[in-house]
């Protein structure tokens, strides 16, 4: 490497999560643009497939991590008698590591060593440069540098079925301006991303009063994001649509679609807003934002990373490990609600839409 030509097959390793697919996206977009004759293989996770699974011209092989050892069976079966010129290993986890040994390349690359977790040096032929301080977008691309490919395509194509957009507009009917409230973030990771009820609640208020935004909240079905939305209801006090745990991703992305603006914690939703083009206002304290932000939107952040590192490791900024997460849930409570306010107007100001 980097290759003098164009490989006739390469396949993609990346399982998870919804964001990190999203920020994967570009780089298959600048493969195709690069490398139309390739063919593209993709092991994928089956949520992550609802999301992405249609999009033409890749082939998607789905992984179902809930279904255990037997899943490994099933892709070893289905891939033995197959070869791709080019493996990118794009997931640091063992589950992806032993997943790699059911696909057979003469090029299996990987991250570099410092950010190779769980031994996944010992299941690669080749790595990526180093890069320390990369945006995870950023440091996929370093997979494409790596092959030889210096373009960067900043473009997703996510398709959206006419009966998604359909819902869209039944769920949100007419064109008035909306912030979209994602409240929570995945529940694997507990409660420590997700910002205060009182907030959103707060939040969404101004934005009705203010600047005469619908509000709409959405996220999962999980029984703590229902509670969340109710108790962000209660607050509020005044007319909501709460359609959490109502939406498929499709229509789910249709919505962030339709949106005038998003206000997420680091979540996956805030990366699909991305992915269609919605400016996200992203609320982050226990993860570091130059990592994981929503791409496209750094202008609104609210970033309390640094004094949640000083607070609650005693350290600065300069003296943790890259990627550190802050796991408190009461260091997300350093962002306030006058700093989210400023935000929303300016964002209203910058985009025409003055109160």
């Amino acid at each position: 490497m980097p290759l003098a030509k164009a490989p006739a097959s390469l396949c993609l390793l990346r399982f998870s999560a919804l964001g990190d697919i999203c920020n994967t996206l570009p780089i298959v977009r600048t493969l195709q643009q690069a490398w139309p004759s390739t063919r593209l293989t993709w092991v994928i996770g089956k949520l992550e497939a609802q999301l992405i699974g249609d999009i033409p011209g890749i082939e998607f092989i789905i992984f179902d991590k809930s279904a255990g050892w037997s899943e490994y069976k099933k892709l070893h079966l289905k891939m033995s008698k197959r070869r791709f010129d080019i493996l990118l290993h794009m997931q640091t986890s063992m589950r992806s590591n032993l997943a790699s040994m059911c696909l057979s390349a003469d090029i299996r690359l990987g991250f570099d060593r410092e950010r190779a977790k769980d031994y996944q040096s010992l299941f690669v032929t080749d790595q990526i440069s180093a890069n320390p301080h990369p945006h995870v977008m950023d440091g996929f691309f370093g997979f494409l540098r790596a092959l030889g490919i210096k373009e960067r395509l900043l473009q997703w194509e996510i398709p959206i079925p006419p009966e998604a957009e359909k819902g869209a507009r039944y769920l949100l009917p007419g064109d008035d301006a909306t912030l979209v409230i994602s409240p929570c973030a995945s529940p694997r990771f507990r409660n420590f991303r997700n910002w205060h009820v009182e907030g959103y609640a707060a939040v969404a208020a101004y934005a009705v009063k203010k600047h005469g935004l619908r509000v709409v909240l959405i996220g999962s079905p999980t029984p703590a994001e229902k509670q969340y939305g109710d108790q962000i209801e209660q607050l509020l006090q005044m007319p909501v649509i709460n359609l959490i745990g109502k939406t498929g991703l499709k229509e789910l992305l249709a919505i962030l679609k339709r949106a005038t603006l998003v206000l997420a914690p680091d979540s996956g939703p805030a990366h699909m807003a991305t992915a269609v083009g919605t400016s996200v206002i992203g609320l982050y304290a226990t993860t570091n934002p130059s990592r994981a932000r929503p791409y496209l939107s750094e202008k609104w952040l609210v970033n309390k990373y640094p004094e949640a590192v000083r607070a609650f490791l005693g350290k600065n900024l300069d003296e943790v490990p890259w990627g550190t997460r802050v796991r408190r849930e009461e260091a997300m409570s350093l962002i306030k609600i006058e700093e989210v306010t400023s935000l929303l107007d300016q964002f209203m100001v910058t985009s025409g839409r003055k109160p």
